[in-house]
């Protein structure tokens, strides 16, 4: 990839990773035939799509469209070699424990950012009635009675925790609170679907979510994903660090309220649109301070952006990461495209540089990867960004895209080394 390229003209973006995986999983609350639209075509849908096979429905993924037929009796396994490649895949915890009374799980694997404990999604399915032991690598839950209604405080508004709460309730008997519940667009949307399937769910988009169960079954639906900010975003201070003049189309401005914000107090125009928006950059961008907090606060996801934006701004940024301990990891990547960043526990200070220099970097997780190639297009001579099999998890098309924005990019197999005894 060349540096010194401006980022200009109109990109679209599909559906949301963090949507679509879960909404693949609220397919199982239904026998039945559900259809999720707009769905990303990315390796992590590809995984889900096995993981509910293996749980006896037949998937198909066709387009954009993943197509659910879900059996009477879903399997009640999740096998590790699944589960460990896919951390989302721990949703199909609460759905199948709400249909089959009795569910085993891999332990998750994921990203390497940071501790993401499943302790509230177990305390709260227990205070539904549910019994849960760890055994052998897999989290086993049974509830013979069945799922009872009950007021949940979420220590941390999770997203993991709210949805896996969220898609066991809807078949609880009586009223679940959950309270400090996560807020996220994503949230809503699956919210969304449920309700389309005949569950009774308010609050959604608030801190408190009410969900009174069903007694009869749930009914299949065909639902759309919503469009996705994180990848949106991406583009927006990708279009900001290189000076450029970008369109995005596919996602809702509102649900980037403070990110945008940011880039306009850095010096870029903002337009908003419906579900579409424009950034357009002249100047280079002015320093600013970030502090990543829960929906609808700065989104963890796009702290890679930020430092990316920090490093090439003028003066100095404070960036503050408060959701995951590993966020800062990919650091040293960055300073070897020749940033200047000082950590600090969950501190960051960056002083803005007017160029970077190209140099080997390797990806170490989806959000890092694109960071480090938005940092790339802000260097000199050539970037090479090892590892991008992360990146392909999140963002889809990701090469043809920054080449159609003008980036001269190519993806390139580069074979292991050998060495002689």
């Amino acid at each position: 990839m060349k540096g010194g390229a401006r980022l200009a003209g109109d990109v679209a973006v599909g559906g949301a990773k963090n949507s679509a995986l879960k909404l693949m999983a609220v397919a199982l609350l239904a026998e039945g035939r559900s259809v999720v639209a707009n769905v990303p075509r990315i390796t992590d849908i590809a995984i889900m799509g096995e993981v509910l096979r293996r749980l006896g429905c037949d998937v198909e993924l066709k387009g954009n469209e993943a197509i659910i037929d879900v059996p009477a009796e879903p399997g009640a396994e999740a096998d590790y070699d699944l589960v460990r490649r896919l951390r989302a895949s721990i949703c199909v915890l609460g759905p199948l424990l709400a249909r089959r009374g009795f569910v085993r799980v891999a332990l998750p694997g994921g990203d390497m950012i940071g501790s993401r404990g499943l302790d509230m999604h177990v305390s709260g399915l227990a205070r539904m009635g549910a019994e849960i032991s760890n055994e052998h690598g897999f989290v086993i839950a049974s509830a013979p009675q069945g799922l009872r209604g009950s007021k949940i405080w979420l220590d941390f508004p999770s997203v993991g925790a709210t949805e896996n709460l969220l898609m066991a309730a809807v078949l609880a008997r009586g009223v679940t609170e959950i309270d400090n519940a996560a807020r996220e667009p994503e949230i809503v949307d699956i919210c969304d679907m449920l309700t389309a399937m005949g569950a009774r769910i308010e609050g959604a988009g608030t801190s408190t979510l009410i969900v009174e169960g069903v007694d009869g079954p749930l009914k299949p639906v065909q639902h759309t994903t919503v469009g996705d900010r994180i990848v949106g975003g991406t583009w927006a201070y990708a279009a900001a660090m290189t000076r450029g003049d970008v369109t995005v189309h596919g996602v809702r401005p509102e649900f980037l309220d403070i990110a945008l914000d940011k880039l306009v107090q850095a010096g870029a125009t903002v337009e908003p649109g419906d579900n579409k928006f424009r950034v357009r950059m002249t100047e280079r961008p002015k320093s600013v301070d970030i502090v990543t907090l829960p929906y609808p606060g700065f989104a963890t996801d796009l702290l890679p952006m930020a430092l990316g934006l920090a490093a090439v701004a003028e003066g100095s940024s404070l960036i503050t990461e408060n959701i995951f301990d590993g966020r800062f990891m990919f650091v040293n990547e960055m300073v070897r495209l020749g940033a200047d960043i000082r950590t600090d526990g969950h501190h960051a200070v960056v002083n803005g540089r007017d160029r970077l220099s190209g140099a080997p970097v390797r990806a170490t997780d989806i959000r890092a990867g694109a960071g480090l190639v938005i940092a790339g297009l802000c260097a000199d001579g050539v970037t090479e960004v090892g590892e991008v099999h992360h990146i392909d998890r999140g963002y889809p098309d990701f090469v043809s895209d920054l080449a159609n924005l003008g980036v001269e990019v190519e993806r390139t197999d580069v074979p292991e080394p050998t060495f002689d005894f």
